[in-house]
């Protein structure tokens, strides 16, 4: 058996959009306020997740928004050339603020404006929602930068991203800006069938998990969308049932998965003990649990 085409066409569908879209311009209005504590310092706010990249399905919830502090930066200066490293430690000024105040004073602010139930975890800020708007995450983070080359005269050259504290005192750099125009690419690529295929495979692991077939946490989004963007772009399209016939085989198929990356193209898709890289066990255990609910549906 399998699943049939008008149930997959349900699950493609995208889930609230207004709402979240509320969610958003209420608390980006609060953390771009020229009356918060860091209004003098350079930021950024923008969506990230399955809200940001639409692939959103009915049973999401939070919305997972992005203050990025950019007039501190964190570097990596590694694959520089001597000259170069001389260059850039010429110009390099040591910061006087540091991510750990703006994200104590992101904290605070959100906490004024949208209540006590405002609370910080080991990565984001919690805002919980009310009537008007979903809960939300809120990631307080700085630009990072690769540094690729820094000339003595011209700009430099650099991998832009973000980066951010763990409470458990691990440095995570991520790239969302290049995850989110890869996965918009991708799904002009295939004729508007990847965002919708990835809601599928949401609805699936969800599916999965209220039956008790997966564990919660096995499968999150960001590596789904990191796995179908492996597929090939003429593997999708005709149908939804085809397409995800095609993608789950193609993936199932490579014997030697370590070359797959995740959406922004930079990071490894599957890794061991990586937190920006999903465990290769635990996509083999996704990935059986798949195989045996399409089978038995």
């Amino acid at each position: 058996m399998a699943v049939n085409e008008n149930q997959l066409e349900t699950w493609s569908a995208q889930g609230s959009i207004q709402q979240s879209a509320a969610t958003y311009k209420t608390i980006s209005g609060v953390l771009n306020d020229t009356g918060s504590p860091y209004c003098l310092k350079s930021f950024d706010t923008f969506l990230q997740g399955s809200y940001g990249n639409d692939t959103n399905v009915w049973a999401d919830s939070d919305v997972d928004v992005v203050i990025r502090l950019t007039s501190v930066f964190y570097s990596d200066t590694d694959a520089l050339s001597q000259g170069d490293k001389a260059n850039y430690d010429q110009n390099r000024s040591t910061a006087e603020y540091s991510l750990g105040t703006f994200k104590e004073e992101v904290t605070d602010w959100l906490t004024k404006n949208l209540g006590q139930g405002v609370k910080a975890g080991s990565k984001a800020i919690y805002v919980p929602g009310n009537n008007n708007r979903r809960d939300a995450d809120v990631l307080a983070c700085a630009e990072h930068r690769i540094y690729h080359n820094y000339p003595a005269n011209g700009n430099p050259s650099y991998l832009e991203g973000i980066m951010f504290w763990s409470k458990d005192g691990e440095q995570i750099i991520n790239y969302p800006k290049q995850h989110s125009s890869n996965c918009t690419t991708k799904h002009q690529n295939t004729n508007g069938y990847f965002k919708p295929t990835v809601r599928i495979f949401k609805n699936i692991r969800n599916r999965m998990i209220n039956e008790g077939r997966l564990q919660d946490g096995i499968a999150p989004s960001y590596f789904l969308e990191g796995m179908l963007y492996n597929v090939p772009n003429n593997l999708f399209g005709t149908n939804f049932q085809q397409t995800v016939i095609n993608c789950f085989n193609h993936i199932y198929g490579i014997q030697d998965k370590s070359q797959l990356t995740c959406a922004n193209g930079i990071h490894w898709l599957l890794r061991q003990g990586h937190s920006v890289c999903w465990s290769p066990d635990n996509h083999n255990t996704f990935m059986e649990a798949f195989k045996q609910f399409w089978n038995d549906f």
